[in-house]
């Protein structure tokens, strides 16, 4: 029986999707079986950033409704055997959704897969709640800024009340991931620390990603950074952080500060 993992945020923006194909990808490439579904219906973009927009003929509302079987929806990727994609609708509204029918869809990918993880659309409406309803664990995407991490809590919230875990009593595991870190920001005081969001969220430290155009050049090119460009220092922090959902102990690193030549040049010279 495999894991249910809902990648969510309370705000937009903040690399949820780009961080549901980099981690989908990192699993997938240990030989774990992966299954990523895009919950975010009316927009659908997991499939851009997987490279797999082309290759769509059903999606998940055509699942739900009965219109198309699973194995008709679900799309394996050309370049992991294991990793899958069952892509959102682009033309209808997230009230084709019904729990019953997400149910129905999570049950069978559960039984047929390691990791099944889903990716939400920000807020906390209806898509949202979809999207974590069957949910085992959650990771948790923010930006280390003040309206994105209190939006988070939000978030945390519903994880603690809404999802069928929450509701048996059970105790829904979370995992925050902190996106577009810059370790120069931060020390300036224009973004928060590291600390700082811990503290407000109180939940667990999955991974940071740090600010850096190769999860951009990734996802235009239709590829997960994890795949793109692997020896990268995004891509590194999301292949730890990858470990670190399976269980594994993997030491947190901590992005530095990484000065330019004039700024090398200047420091020398000021010695």
């Amino acid at each position: 029986m495999g894991k249910v993992i809902v990648v969510t945020s309370g705000k937009g923006g903040v690399g949820k999707t780009t961080s549901t194909a980099a981690l989908g990808a990192a699993l997938a490439q240990t030989g774990l079986k992966v299954a990523l579904i895009d919950f975010d219906v009316g927009l659908r973009n997991l499939d851009l950033i997987m490279g797999a927009e082309r290759r769509v003929v059903f999606d998940l509302v055509n699942v739900v409704q009965g219109q198309a079987k699973l194995s008709q929806a679900l799309i394996r990727d050309k370049r992991i055997d294991t990793l899958f994609l069952l892509p959102a609708s682009q033309t209808r509204d997230k009230d084709a959704l019904t729990e019953e029918g997400v149910g129905k869809v999570v049950a069978p990918l559960k039984e047929k897969f390691d990791y099944v993880l889903c990716d939400s659309p920000a807020g906390i409406e209806r898509g949202a709640q979809l999207a974590m309803r069957f949910a085992d664990d959650a990771v948790i995407v923010t930006n280390p800024e003040v309206s994105s991490v209190r939006d988070s809590d939000r978030i945390i919230g519903l994880l603690d009340s809404k999802t069928v875990k929450a509701e048996k009593g059970e105790e829904i595991g979370k995992h925050v991931l902190v996106t577009r870190y810059d370790a120069a920001r931060a020390a300036r005081g224009e973004m928060l620390g590291i600390a700082d969001v811990l503290e407000i969220l109180s939940v667990p430290l999955l991974g940071i990603v740090p600010e850096n155009q190769a999860v951009l050049r990734a996802s235009n090119l239709g590829s997960p950074v994890t795949l793109n460009e692997p020896t990268n220092i995004a891509a590194k922090a999301y292949l730890d952080a990858a470990r670190r959902l399976t269980g594994e102990a993997v030491p947190m690193v901590m992005p530095s500060e990484r000065k330019g030549f004039l700024d090398r040049l200047l420091g020398r010279k000021a010695a």
